[in-house]
């Protein structure tokens, strides 16, 4: 994605937390017209190490995205067949005012956190791995489930595993871009306060301002 260098972070650890927090993902291919092909589905992260990676690569290298489609959805065979493909993942974003500036020459923009990464698919075959994957998508999203699907029994579980092809995604380039208007310093204390009292995303935001040191400690501390 065009990356001005104020918003690109090299902190892996802002990829990690935008990914676990909006793990609603677009998984981006090609079929087999060459025309992009995306399903939108959650994704779970693995990180061997919670360390900060040295570059993209550095960082890339440690994640693992898992995940499946159903098997009626052709996007695991463009997987096997294309294994390279795109992995995005949108944050909080939010309208930005021009009244935040101090002048009126200026204009508006929108403000957002994404991460985008580059990676390699490897389908998942067989039942013990794609339960393991299973485990972990219950984990994250209703933890109590786990022990309705071991109540359901191997015989209806191995029946609703047959309809899903599940995969591993090895991340092998990161991206993660935080445009919080960065480059205009004049304008970071009426933002902060515009976010600070409006939506989730909007207020979302204003802690990533906080949480980058973009204000002054009395401003950031008084709302």
């Amino acid at each position: 994605m065009y990356m001005p260098p104020q918003f690109n972070t090299k902190d892996a650890g802002h990829a990690r937390e935008l990914i676990r927090q909006n793990p609603f993902a677009s998984l981006i291919s090609t079929d087999d017209d060459g025309l992009p092909y995306v399903t939108h589905l959650p994704l779970h992260l693995l990180a061997a190490s919670e360390g900060q990676g040295d570059s993209d690569g550095a960082a890339a290298a440690e994640m693992l995205l898992l995940g499946h489609v159903a098997r009626p959805n052709p996007h695991w065979r463009y997987l096997l067949a294309r294994p390279q493909s795109v992995v995005t993942f949108l944050g909080p974003h939010a309208y930005m005012s021009p009244s935040v500036y101090p002048d009126l020459a200026r204009v508006p923009t929108w403000n957002y956190l994404a991460v985008h990464c580059t990676v390699q698919a490897q389908v998942i075959e067989s039942f013990e791995d794609t339960d393991a994957l299973l485990k972990h998508l219950i984990a994250d999203h209703e933890p109590a489930y786990a022990q309705q699907w071991r109540d359901l029994g191997e015989e209806f579980a191995q029946k609703m595993v047959r309809g899903i092809v599940p995969f591993t995604l090895r991340v092998t380039q990161l991206q993660c871009k935080l445009k919080l208007n960065q480059h205009r310093p004049e304008s970071h204390a009426a933002m902060y306060a515009s976010y600070a009292a409006g939506n989730d995303d909007q207020r979302a935001l204003a802690a990533w301002m906080q949480r980058l040191g973009m204000l002054p400690d009395d401003d950031a501390t008084s709302a």
